[in-house]
């Protein structure tokens, strides 16, 4: 019957137990039952009290409330209510006696003793029903629970031990915390206890039946959660761990996001601060297009613009598969607040570009659309300048002539010193940029990053095929290295940056310390459950052409220095590299490319990027023999650097 109680009920029940919390607070101040007197005065100020708290608790919301799920927010929502109520009863009864016979008196006290007693005589019922519907779900009688253990005695870790308890069908029980500040030690937290630091999760598991180590720690580095890892493979314990900040964007946190330690947890690097107020001011009620919004950059960029909730978004793609199932996602989650548009074009084309443009007049630009695999780029050197330097000045002479404020291209780090076709395309994209915000002096922008783990082609979803297969892993070098960052830290990045630029500028992302493809590879074998040597092997099979062992992150020549983002460098004289016949330098690549003439396309690019040195297929770091990782002295021999 109780499950059935609404908030009307709550109505009738507020108006009774208030008129009893008014004739209380009169019984408490006289000490005495028989008020005499002050009769006159308990009626006026009895009808104010009641009509005053009522109106409150609906204008304010409390009868909107679902009191099965009561928390401190209703208690505070209830504690304002009445506090409101109280002060104007009190003030039109005062004003009131002040007109009225003096014999008519209120007493000054009875106002506050009255706020004490209505907030108890109207919250006691509705956390009543709250207590009685847990103690109900209590007595149902669900699967016993494994004993959890939740690494992190923060914000997080006490949303996740509060979320088990009151939900025992998950079958986790949680009994103790472990974390590293002295000052934790011992308290308790959802009335579980803070057991040790991370050195006593050994024994903790064995002396607690430990089934389970829940890593609760959304914005701990990469290395405090490798070292986790670590100690719970050694106890032998399985291990769940929750997203890192940058998937928790709503700050939401539930136990059904708890999910296997991935590779991205292990490479987490320290969260990024992010201006969201200057990106959400920059973007809302704007006009914003993507390019290759159906790719791995392309696509997040769309859901982060997307929530700052510009007036439309147009996404453009040339796979018509990938913009079909991202306009799904993108009208499911935002299709209330946003128009979104997808379009099917490819930004070689420019009499398409040109029609999309002027249909849907965007004012800002973000172009992510490009060839970025390095191999396939040496095989197929046309289709990296049609389509990487090509497609970029299209969209650049498309916007400039259709007055886009803003225009923002995505590049890479192997656009300095480039080896590859793709690097060298990519910075002749870049000089492009440059060029047509010298031109303009509009903020045109180029953002320069690294890798990024989970993209398509990505090395990480390359090794978890291998090793879903059986394997081996292969590598091209033991001393090959690269810079990561995730999907989503990339494009925050990215959209700070567009922020920051005021025309012509590059900017370069910190990507921390590089990281060896090898130990990603290890890392990834060990994640599976797996052995090295044992259960698969890493074959080592030699660097291909127009591949480095190794990025740079900087152009010789380009003076950076910091942005207000400590994470963000700018090279403020980019533009002085755009050589002054650059139109005629980038005719001569597309003559070549359309000419399909790799010689004349190495020729051209050599002559606009003097810094390009090709390698190819003779100059590549040449084959090691097969090698194991899981042997030491095999695993990291010395590279053969040419």
């Amino acid at each position: 019957m109780i499950n059935r109680i609404r908030n009307r009920h709550f109505f009738l029940l507020d108006v009774a137990l208030l008129w009893l919390a008014v004739y209380a607070s009169f019984v408490l101040r006289l000490e005495r039952v028989h008020l005499g007197a002050f009769w006159p005065a308990f009626i006026l100020f009895g009808c104010a009290a009641v009509f005053a708290t009522t109106f409150s608790f609906y204008h304010l919301g409390v009868y909107a409330r679902y009191w099965r799920y009561a928390s401190v927010d209703e208690l505070v929502l209830l504690t304002v209510s009445v506090g409101i109520a109280t002060a104007a009863a009190s003030l039109f009864c005062f004003v009131a006696l002040y007109l009225l016979p003096p014999d008519w008196t209120l007493p000054r006290s009875i106002p506050a003793i009255f706020f004490m007693l209505a907030l108890g005589a109207t919250a006691v019922p509705r956390f009543a029903v709250r207590s009685y519907v847990r103690y109900q779900y209590r007595l149902h009688r669900f699967p016993p629970g494994k004993n959890v253990l939740i690494a992190g005695a923060g914000d997080a870790g006490a949303m996740i031990a509060r979320e088990m308890q009151r939900n025992p069908h998950l079958g986790m029980i949680p009994v103790g915390f472990v974390d590293d500040d002295p000052a934790k030690q011992g308290i308790r937290i959802q009335g579980v206890k803070v057991m040790g630091q991370r050195e006593a999760l050994p024994e903790l598991v064995s002396r607690l039946d430990i089934r389970q180590v829940i890593i609760a720690m959304p914005t701990a580095p990469g290395k405090t959660i490798r070292q986790f890892v670590e100690i719970c493979e050694e106890a032998r314990v399985q291990t769940k761990t929750m997203p890192g900040i940058y998937e928790l964007l709503d700050g939401a946190v539930r136990v059904n996001q708890l999910r296997d330690v991935d590779i991205e947890d292990l490479l987490r690097r320290e969260p990024v601060q992010t201006d969201i107020t200057a990106v959400t001011t920059f973007l809302r009620g704007k006009r914003v297009l993507v390019t290759g919004g159906g790719g791995s950059i392309g696509s997040e960029l769309c859901r982060q613009i997307c929530r700052t909730e510009p007036s439309q978004l147009i996404f453009m793609g040339h796979g018509e598969n990938s913009v079909f199932d991202m306009h799904n996602e993108l009208q499911q989650r935002y299709g209330r607040t946003v128009s979104i548009v997808p379009i099917i074009a490819d930004t070689r084309s420019p009499e398409r570009l040109k029609a999309v443009f002027q249909q849907y007049r965007p004012q800002i630009v973000f172009h992510a659309a490009a060839h970025k695999h390095v191999p396939l780029m040496e095989q197929n050197p046309a289709e990296a300048i049609t389509n990487n330097v090509i497609g970029t000045r299209n969209l650049l002479q498309v916007a400039l002539e259709t007055d886009v404020r803003r225009f923002v291209m995505i590049s890479t780090d192997k656009a300095v010193n480039p080896t590859s076709i793709m690097g060298a395309s990519k910075r002749a994209a870049e000089l492009l940029v440059h060029q047509a915000a010298e031109r303009s002096g509009r903020p045109y922008v180029a953002v320069r990053f690294g890798n990024v783990l989970g993209s398509r082609g990505s090395v990480v979803l390359t090794f978890k095929n291998q090793i879903a297969s059986g394997g081996p892993i292969t590598i091209t070098h033991p001393e090959m290295t690269r810079f990561f960052m995730t999907i989503p830290e990339a494009v925050q990045l990215v959209l700070q940056a567009a922020v920051l630029g005021t025309g012509g500028e590059l900017f370069m992302l910190d990507m921390g310390d590089p990281v060896k493809i090898i130990d990603l590879a290890r890392d990834l074998v060990e994640l599976s459950g797996l052995k090295l040597g044992q259960d698969i092997d890493i074959v080592v099979t030699g660097t291909r052409p127009g591949e480095k062992l190794y990025e740079e992150l900087f152009v010789v020549g380009e003076n950076y220095t910091r942005t207000r983002h400590e994470k963000i460098f700018v090279a403020e004289n980019a533009s002085r590299f755009v050589p002054p016949d650059l139109d005629d330098m980038i005719h001569v690549l597309e003559t070549a490319a359309h000419q399909n003439d790799d010689t004349a396309i190495i020729r051209g690019l050599k002559s606009l990027i003097p810094e390009y040195t090709p390698l190819t297929a003779e100059t590549a770091v040449p084959p090691l023999t097969p090698i194991s990782p899981s042997r030491p002295e095999q695993a990291r021999p010395a590279p053969v650097i040419p």
